[in-house]
Order: structure tokens, then C-alpha cells, then sequence
């Protein structure tokens, strides 16, 4: 389960013998993978507060509220349970100066059963060759590198054309079966890695059957998962690198 790790600083506090941080992010990070990532932020003085009110913004420059403690960083921890979170916050160097906030993330949803229901659609739109369905999958920034081109391709439009030139290749419908299929989630950000298997009939009449290594990149984007990176590595004498332009 993830944490949040709200790190308070004080502005009172003498912080000349608070032993670097550093250790304990190479040990929980590095060592023992309790914590994702995590970043500092800036002084409270350079903060923007604003509120709406009756259709009117109001900005006002400095923290929402006058206090000698502040947020000065934030690190996502992911741990089995909130003693071991809170463990970790009690490790913290700041922890001896100020104060640690720990809080679990909202669980309303599966972020991992999207990614694979989005594999799902590819495999469906290969079946009835509905390039519509498979574009959907993708975001329009897509970076994407094609094994039937051997480039990489900028943008959904560039894409389509290239999976367009690849069906003219076939005679019909690609069976698509994922042997092996690993995501990592880590917020707004996933990386799946697959073995897919592809097989189909050629114009030529020959049969194409051929194993790929596919590396996907996903990016959350409002209330669904879309592919923003994605490199399909074949073998070099399958029949889609031998039919590249």
C-alpha cells in the first residue's frame, strides 16, 4: 500500500545537527525499495495561495495559512502496513526537528486491471483489424517505435499509417496471445513489459508467426490510462522486419 510522507518542517527549529538525508534516502530507496520517490519543495515565502469566491480569484502570495511549521517535502513510501510507514517517517532526519505526517493513499481503484483491460483492447482490435479501437489505446503524443518501419513514430496519425501499412501486409485478422505480461504502477506513470505471440496469413500466402518483446509507457490522463511510448522488438529475420520499406 502507498504512503504519503509530509515532511513539516519548522522555522524555528536549529537545523545545524540534523544528519543529511541523503543516508536515509539511499536506504530506504536504493536498499530496501520502501520508497518510490519523492522530491523537496520550495520556501513557504515563494508560495501562492488562491481561493474563488463568487466567481472572483483570489491570489495571495505566501502559504495558506500563518504557522511556524510547513511542508518542506514529500516522499511516497510503499509499505505493507502504516507501522512500517510509520517506521520509516521516524527514520527521517527532519523527523528530529519538525514533524512527519503520514498518511495512506485513497485505494478507490485499479489502476493495474486498467493496464491490462487497455492489452485487452489491442488484442480485440487486432482480431477484427478495428484501427479505430487500437488508436484509442494510445495518447495523441505517442512515441512509439514500429517494427515495420524500423523508425519511431511521432504522434497518433504517424502511427496509424504505419499499423495501416503493416495490415496491408496481411490477409487477414492477427491472432495477438500475451505470453507474459508485468506492469508497474507507481502513480500517474506505468511501464508494462510483455512476450506476445503474433500470428496470421500473409498476402504472399506465407505464415507469419513470430514472437515480440514489448515495452510499454503509460500516462494517466483524467480518468483512464492511455499508451505514451512503446517498442516492439522482433526477431531480426521475421517476415515484419523483412517487409519493411
Amino acid at each position: 500500500m502507498k504512503y504519503m510522507l509530509l515532511v513539516c518542517g519548522d522555522d524555528t527549529a536549529d537545523a545545524s545537527d540534523m544528519a543529511p538525508v541523503e543516508p536515509w534516502v539511499e536506504e530506504l530507496g536504493v536498499e530496501r525499495g520502501v520508497r518510490r520517490h519523492g522530491h523537496r519543495l520550495s520556501l513557504p515565502a515563494e508560495a501562492v495561495t488562491v481561493r474563488v469566491r463568487d466567481g472572483e480569484i483570489l491570489r495571495t502570495d505566501g502559504p495558506f495559512a500563518e504557522t511556524k511549521e510547513y511542508v518542506a517535502g514529500y516522499d511516497i513510501l510503499e509499505c505493507d502496513t502504516m507501522e512500517e510507514a510509520v517506521e520509516a517517517a521516524a527514520r527521517h532526519p527532519v523527523a528530529t526537528i519538525g514533524a512527519m505526517e503520514v498518511r495512506a493513499f485513497w485505494e478507490d481503484e485499479d489502476a493495474e486491471g486498467e493496464i491490462r483491460r487497455l492489452d485487452a483492447e489491442l488484442t480485440a482490435a487486432a482480431r477484427e483489424r478495428n484501427f479505430d479501437l487500437a488508436m484509442a489505446c494510445y495518447a495523441p503524443d505517442v512515441e512509439v517505435f514500429h517494427p515495420v518501419s524500423g523508425l519511431e513514430q511521432h504522434g497518433i496519425d504517424a502511427l496509424r499509417k504505419a499499423e495501416e501499412l503493416w495490415f496491408s501486409t496481411l490477409a487477414g485478422p492477427v491472432e495477438r496471445e500475451v505470453l507474459d505480461f508485468r506492469v508497474r504502477v507507481d502513480e500517474s506513470i506505468a511501464f508494462s513489459h510483455a512476450l506476445v505471440r503474433m500470428r496470421a496469413e500473409l498476402v504472399t500466402g506465407d505464415t507469419l508467426d513470430t514472437t515480440a518483446r514489448v515495452t510499454t509507457g503509460y500516462r494517466a490522463a483524467g480518468d483512464r490510462w492511455q499508451i505514451v511510448h512503446q517498442h516492439t522488438s522482433v526477431p531480426f529475420d521475421s517476415p515484419v522486419t523483412q517487409d519493411r520499406p
